[in-house]
């Protein structure tokens, strides 16, 4: 918390958006582990290629286009409903109720939106799982976003053009330091997760990360602590 003054930014706030994986539940749950390890099968399976080729493909794709689909649909023409369904087809089960995140997200004033580069149905899956679905107005997700994922500018002017989001008054919250630069340079705030993954730390000390925080519970308690006062 750089200081009370910087902190005041969030009085003015209207609009909340979130990333939704490793962002709204701990990345030491393990659940996106799932998903790319039925990245891998997904990949294997369909190039015809052994799981360890697989995982270097999905890792280049990753890096060369923000999401394996966005590789897999520009090289091989997937069908990405598909991929979407596979890959999201997973066990969170153990998931538990997040009560204090819950508490936290009902107290914000203003609209609260899911911006994900997944699908909805996972997102839905996993916020009800954890018990804070009910506080979320839309799921901007990758289908919405015509399969072009974050960080690239389009889908962030897709969604603020949806919802008429003023920039100005918007949070975007994130754990891939890259994805928040474009909602910067749109004029929001942006918070980042704090996390060990190499690519999601890259450039996590960059001018376009506005604050950090290891615990978004936390976080958003002082700023509705701040909001209160």
């Amino acid at each position: 918390w750089n200081s009370y003054k910087k902190m005041k930014t969030f009085q003015s706030i209207k609009y909340w958006i979130f990333d939704l994986d490793n962002t709204l539940y701990s990345a030491k749950t393990k659940v996106f582990e799932q998903v790319e390890k039925k990245m891998s099968k997904y990949v294997s399976d369909k190039l015809n290629v052994n799981i360890d080729e697989a995982k270097k493909i999905q890792k280049n794709y990753f890096h060369e286009y923000n999401t394996t689909l966005n590789g897999m649909i520009k090289n091989h023409k997937i069908d990405a409903k598909e991929f979407l369904e596979f890959v999201h087809d997973i066990d969170i089960d153990f998931l538990k109720k997040d009560l204090k995140l819950s508490e936290e997200l009902k107290k914000l004033d203003g609209k609260k939106i899911i911006f994900t580069n997944g699908p909805r149905k996972h997102a839905i899956n996993v916020t009800q799982r954890i018990g804070i679905d009910q506080h979320f107005d839309d799921i901007f997700d990758i289908i919405d976003s015509n399969f072009v994922p974050k960080p690239a500018m389009e889908p962030y002017k897709k969604l603020v053009e949806k919802h008429k989001i003023d920039p100005n008054l918007c949070v975007f919250v994130e754990d891939i330091a890259r994805n928040l630069k474009p909602a910067y340079e749109m004029g929001m705030t942006t918070v980042w997760i704090e996390n060990d993954e190499p690519w999601a730390k890259k450039f996590s000390d960059a001018n376009f990360i506005s604050f950090k925080t290891n615990n978004l519970y936390e976080f958003l308690k002082k700023i509705n602590l701040l909001k209160a006062a």
